[in-house]
């Protein structure tokens, strides 16, 4: 989906001599940890502001389309749990690529490698959040298991004037109900994957034009993990 890169996060990842002023390779979380901390810290407060703006797109109720009578047929699918919970998506998105970060790290010391390489994977799976669950807000669109999200006991109720669904399930699943499009596991996914992807071609300079087909084999493993859990959702 959407991946964020910021000049400074491309020189570490594409760099190969130095940067004004750096020495990479040299520089420890020890020793230089905090002023690295401290010369971004604007960063990190704009890291945290997008945090804050996320929580509250989801805290806030969707956008209730008309949902008929008979509109009823493509949303009847059954409510089941998902193959990939939610709470694994960060795991998959945002920790595994920092553990990739920390191992490199252990080997080449390099502070500004492992800050920026964590920096800039927030960024890109929190601006990706924020648009998806905006557009998600937005837009509304039923999820396919609706109808059992909206009438759990298998009841349907309609408005006689309007004919739109009357609910009476659990406020919560019904909120997630509306919140189908786009989907939150898929960008979050191509979000992180996509960045470590890009962050692995960089390491492996894997676009050197020698040739090495096994490095672009490591370069899309991230991606054809992503595209594993944005299919799950086409399934489920």
């Amino acid at each position: 989906m959407l991946v964020i890169f910021s000049p400074l996060i491309l020189n570490v990842l594409f760099f190969k001599g130095k940067m004004p002023g750096i020495q990479l390779g040299c520089h420890t979380i020890r020793s230089h940890g905090t002023s690295v901390a401290r010369l971004h810290m604007y960063d990190w407060i704009i890291l945290l502001f997008l945090a804050v703006i996320d929580g509250v797109l989801n805290i806030i109720e969707p956008f209730h389309r008309f949902v008929g009578r008979d509109m009823m047929t493509d949303l009847r699918y059954p409510l089941k749990g998902n193959t990939i919970p939610f709470w694994a998506v960060p795991l998959i998105g945002i920790v595994l690529p920092c553990a990739v970060f920390g191992g490199i790290y252990f080997k080449k010391k390099n502070v500004y490698d492992l800050h920026h390489g964590i920096l800039g994977i927030l960024y890109s799976v929190l601006i990706t959040a924020v648009i998806t669950d905006a557009i998600k807000d937005g837009v509304g669109r039923p999820r396919p298991d609706f109808f059992w999200r909206c009438f759990p006991d298998g009841i349907p109720k309609f408005d006689n004037v309007t004919t739109d669904v009357i609910c009476h399930g659990e406020k919560g699943v019904i909120k997630e109900g509306h919140k189908s499009f786009p989907s939150g596991h898929s960008s979050w996914s191509f979000a992180g994957l996509g960045f470590l992807a890009w962050y692995l071609a960089g390491k492996l300079q894997a676009f050197d034009r020698k040739g090495h087909i096994a490095k672009l084999c490591i370069v899309f493993l991230p991606l054809l993990v992503a595209s594993l859990v944005a299919g799950s959702r086409g399934r489920d």
